[in-house]
Order: C-alpha cells, then sequence, then structure tokens
C-alpha cells in the first residue's frame, strides 16, 4: 500500500483540486498520510501568483528529497503548468502534471487510476469543504500567470454541482463555491445560468448547509444574488471577498482590470451594506504595481478607509513570466511598497477591530472548525473566527450569542 504525504500551496481552488487527488489515491489503494516521514510518496500542489510562493515549492520538494531517501514526487497545479524544466529537474521529482489531472498524478506515482468519477465525497477540513464550479479566466490581468496555467473559463454543470454539495453536505456544515474567477459562472453555458442562479438552485436542493462564497468580484453580484445573500444569511453567508487591487482607476487600467472603476466597486459594496445587519468584507490589494504613485496610493488608501472591510490582504507586486506587467516598467522600489502596504493593513485591521468590538452581544451563526487549548474554533456567517467553550458537548453548528473577553469573541450557544 502506497503511503502519499499531500501539500497545497495556494488557493481555495488548489486546496479542492488535492482533495480530488486524495479521492482518488485512495480509490486506488493508497492512502494520504499527514507526516512525510511516513510516506513513501508526495503530491505537492503548485501555486504561481507570486515569486514567494514558487520559492516555497521548490524549498519543500527539496527538503522532502532530503529527508525521505528514495521518495517520489509529482507536482501538479499552476506552476507545474508553466513549468519550464526547472521543476522536473528538482531532487525526487517523478512527474509533473500540468493543472489538476488525478489519472496524470496517479500515473506518476505508479499507480492505476480508478475508474470512479464519482462526486467528491468530503473533505479533509472537516466541517468546511470546497466546491469548484469553474475553472479558468477570460480576462488578461497584466499581473497575473493563473490565465496562462489555467486556461479560459469553463463552467461545471449546475446537476453536476448539485449532486456534490448534495454529497458533501452530508457531512459537512459549510460548503464554500470556488474556482478561479465564479462571478463568471455560466457565461459559456448560455441560456440563463449566472452564479446567482446556481445559489437559488442549490439553497433549494441541498437543505440545512451554510453556503459561501470565496473570492468573487464585486461588480459580478448580480441582483438575484445579492437579494439571496440579503433574504437567506442563514443559507448564504453574509461575506464577500471581493478583489480591489487598486482603489486608483488608472492604476486599474493598467492592471487590465477594465470592468470595473472604483467607484463601480464603492456602489455595489455599499448597496450590500446598507441591506446586511451583518457583513464581512474582505478584499486583495496590490501594491507597488509599476507606475503607481503617491496620489494612486492614497486613492486606494481613501477607498479602503470608507469601505466597511473586516480584513485585507495587501501584497507587494510581484512580477510573473509571461504577464504582461512586465512590460509597464520599474516597479515601485521596495521599501516604499513595504510601507504602503503596512498602511493599508493598518487601516483594515483597526476597522476590523471596531467591527468585532461591535459585535457583541449580536447573535451569531457558529460553525465549529476544530477544538485546541481547552476550547473549540469557530466561524461565523459574517467570518470571524470566534472561541466556543468546550464544556458541554455542543453541535458543530449552533446559533449563539457573543461576548467580548479582551480582544477575543467567545460564542455561547444561546
Amino acid at each position: 500500500m502506497t503511503r502519499v504525504f499531500l501539500h497545497t500551496f495556494g488557493c481555495k481552488a488548489n486546496q479542492y483540486d488535492t482533495e480530488v487527488v486524495r479521492q482518488a489515491l485512495e480509490a486506488a489503494g493508497a492512502v494520504a498520510v499527514a507526516d512525510p516521514a511516513e510516506a513513501d510518496a508526495a503530491v505537492v500542489n503548485s501555486c504561481t501568483v507570486t515569486h514567494v510562493a514558487e520559492a516555497k515549492l521548490r524549498g519543500l520538494v527539496r527538503r522532502l528529497a532530503r529527508r525521505r531517501r528514495g521518495m517520489r514526487t509529482v507536482v501538479m497545479g499552476c506552476a507545474a503548468a508553466l513549468d519550464d524544466g526547472a521543476l522536473a529537474a528538482l531532487p525526487g521529482v517523478a512527474a509533473v502534471v500540468a493543472g489538476a489531472d488525478p489519472a496524470g498524478v496517479l500515473a506518476g506515482l505508479g499507480l492505476v487510476p480508478p475508474g470512479d468519477t464519482s462526486p467528491l465525497r468530503s473533505f479533509a477540513r472537516g466541517a468546511r469543504a470546497w466546491l469548484k464550479i469553474q475553472d479558468g479566466c477570460d480576462e488578461h490581468c497584466t499581473f497575473c500567470a493563473t490565465t496562462l496555467a489555467r486556461g479560459a473559463n469553463r463552467s461545471r454543470a449546475p446537476e453536476a454541482i448539485v449532486q456534490e454539495a448534495q454529497a458533501l453536505a452530508q457531512v459537512h456544515e459549510e460548503i464554500v463555491l470556488t474556482g478561479v474567477h465564479i462571478g463568471t459562472y455560466g457565461r459559456d453555458l448560455g441560456g440563463d445560468a449566472s452564479l446567482g442562479r446556481l445559489l437559488e438552485e442549490l439553497v433549494r436542493r441541498v437543505p440545512r448547509v451554510r453556503f459561501r462564497l470565496s473570492s468573487v468580484e464585486a461588480t459580478e453580484v448580480d441582483d438575484p444574488l445579492a437579494e439571496l445573500m440579503v433574504a437567506e444569511p442563514a443559507r448564504l453567508a453574509p461575506h464577500l471577498h471581493a478583489p480591489l487591487q487598486s482603489g486608483s482607476d488608472r492604476v486599474l487600467k493598467r492592471m487590465g482590470r477594465y470592468w470595473y472603476t472604483a467607484a463601480q466597486y464603492r456602489a455595489r459594496i455599499e448597496w450590500l451594506a446598507a441591506r446586511l445587519p451583518r457583513f464581512g468584507l474582505g478584499a486583495d490589494v496590490i501594491v507597488g504595481f509599476p507606475g503607481e504613485t503617491e496620489r494612486d496610493h492614497a486613492a486606494t488608501a481613501a477607498l479602503v478607509r470608507a469601505l466597511p472591510f473586516t480584513y485585507l490582504h495587501v501584497f507587494p507586486y510581484s512580477e510573473r513570466p509571461g504577464a504582461a506587467a512586465r512590460r509597464l516598467g520599474r516597479p515601485v522600489a521596495p521599501p516604499e511598497a513595504a510601507w504602503r502596504g503596512a498602511e493599508l493593513r493598518a487601516v483594515a485591521a483597526a476597522r476590523g477591530a471596531a467591527y468585532r468590538a461591535a459585535r457583541a452581544g449580536g447573535a451569531a451563526d457558529v460553525v465549529l472548525l476544530r477544538r485546541q487549548a481547552g476550547q473549540y474554533e469557530g466561524l461565523t456567517e459574517d467570518y470571524l473566527t470566534v472561541c466556543v467553550p468546550a464544556g458541554a458537548p455542543v453541535a458543530p453548528r449552533l446559533n449563539a450569542t457573543l461576548k467580548r473577553e479582551g480582544n477575543t469573541l467567545v460564542a455561547e450557544a444561546a
């Protein structure tokens, strides 16, 4: 029996792909192990969003080869799709599999791929599961290599998604819809297919479970989707991670993000915030993009201050091979980019702390994630991490009241 160590770099779409590979490995008679010291082989799912992600990938592959002599490693994912031979030349690498092809991964490990094509039945993360509804992207952001790695937008059939959600709902309390550009779901299917219509069908046919959107463009939250989030917060979590990247229209154009302006982003977020009494809001922002001026950064900072962000992911610009931004000139000097990033993080941290403080005394729908240090960690519908005392046994999902203990939110069963 082959024992396989699995490791994932990158986004929820990558994490989903790894779970599909895990299910295929188990169907082929292999077993997934958490400790690489116990493994005969490894599968590393790669990310190409930044040069840091690729450096971490190479470091892990080298460590696996050093610590476990004879271990065979298969590298899959986005960086694998763009490999020029450098990954294949790393010690211990038996195969490099572009994208997320379970059969190719198994073949690289010398295993016979199973004939089982059933939907994903469970997720290794416990109470929460990811469900990929589409792959690829038709846009061409100048900083991004993901489109080069994953190709054009491809939506899964609605019925296949519903069936997989029904299977996952048997063992999970929350299902997170993910992909590369989920706001474009259905555009390639014709008819009235859309992300909003898909969520309506999921809520109707998959009872009880809470759905959540992963990263989705603010201006692609259509009316059916927004209205469902307002009307059914227990079924569709009132939380958006809406990539912003910049609050400067000039920089957005240089980034190739032509489908929205800062004003359009702001208008959609404000529309939702006015209708949702509880609303978790996060975003990605890139600092130091080639040509970004102090005035551009000031516009981004002003927008971050104006909107009700509860958290922010801030990244320094990272040049990617093949991406068009490398032709736009030199990026902002690292010290200045670091300062700009720190300013945005400080603003977002203050806004997030204020939101958490305001939630004390309010109700929450909490999904339990894990038990550690004598208590449970839970996640609210608006994407707040809370503590749940581990006294009497509790259900995996509970209606709770939040109270504040220092800087911690504690959820007590209502």
